[in-house]
């Protein structure tokens, strides 16, 4: 009982607030472990990457990155609190339809999902949801909420032992897979989900601060949709909402997104 109550008291006392959406985050991990392992794994993946050398292509990235990274470093005081980042952002020559943000601001955008952007304010939806990741902290969160799940497992699987003495012993694995995959499935999963739902939400709040129309992400998602056409894990079992489920939220969000929106240059 009494590590049960300790745990409980650590969990609360790491608890913040999302940007836009307010929702409340643990945080188990420290910012600068979180930047520490964002800028190791990215040295990582670079050197692993091919990188681009089509100049325009490069300075395209380079050019809404910045935009939507000083748009994260000064937003309205009502939303969040400017982060701060050594921001980078990268191009990789490869026919994949990703991109992604690591802890700190390190991003790199993949060349195959330029056929899906397609324009500038496409290519600002999809860095927008990357930084949105970086600022709302999702991978410190998402570590945080393993590290709970783990040590919420463990207690529970030794006192399911302990209560059930030495004719426990052969079911203790068995408890814990099945903890484990529940865990997975009710905590960890819907987690997922939220962040990457999330991560739409202020990207889209992103982009418009950017002086990028908001509305162009409908049809970037619509087209990544359209790519994805096929048998799909179903959105319980997914880490990723449902493509019509997360259209159908951007689309929600969109006025509120333009209440920000300024067209740029």
């Amino acid at each position: 009982m009494r590590r049960m109550l300790l745990l409980a008291y650590c969990l609360l006392a790491a608890c913040e607030s999302a940007p836009v959406t307010g929702r409340s985050q643990m945080m188990l991990v420290s910012e600068s472990e979180e930047r520490q392992l964002g800028a190791r794994t990215y040295r990582q993946v670079l050197s692993s990457e091919p990188q681009s050398h089509d100049v325009e292509l490069n300075a395209l990235v380079e050019k809404v990155g910045r935009r939507i990274a000083d748009a994260a470093e000064h937003p309205p005081s009502t939303l969040w609190k400017a982060p701060h980042y050594s921001w980078e952002f990268r191009t990789i020559s490869k026919n994949v339809p990703n991109a992604f943000c690591l802890p700190g601001g390190k991003i790199a955008v993949y060349s195959g999902i330029l056929p899906i952007s397609r324009t500038e304010a496409g290519l600002a939806a999809v860095i927008g949801h990357e930084v949105a990741h970086a600022l709302a902290r999702h991978s410190a969160e998402r570590l945080s909420d393993q590290k709970a799940v783990s040590a919420g497992v463990l207690l529970a699987t030794v006192g399911l032992a302990v209560a059930g003495g030495r004719n426990s012993a052969s079911t203790v694995p068995m408890t814990a897979a099945a903890l484990g995959a529940g865990a997975s499935v009710g905590i960890l999963l819907p987690m997922s989900r939220a962040q990457e739902s999330e991560a739409d939400h202020i990207g889209l709040v992103l982009m418009a601060l950017a002086g990028y129309d908001p509305r162009e992400a409908v049809g970037v998602w619509e087209r990544m949709k359209a790519l994805s056409a096929g048998p799909r894990t179903p959105e319980w079992l997914s880490t990723h909402p449902a493509d019509q489920t997360r259209i159908a939220d951007i689309k929600r969000w969109v006025p509120e997104a333009m209440k920000y929106y300024r067209p740029r240059n």
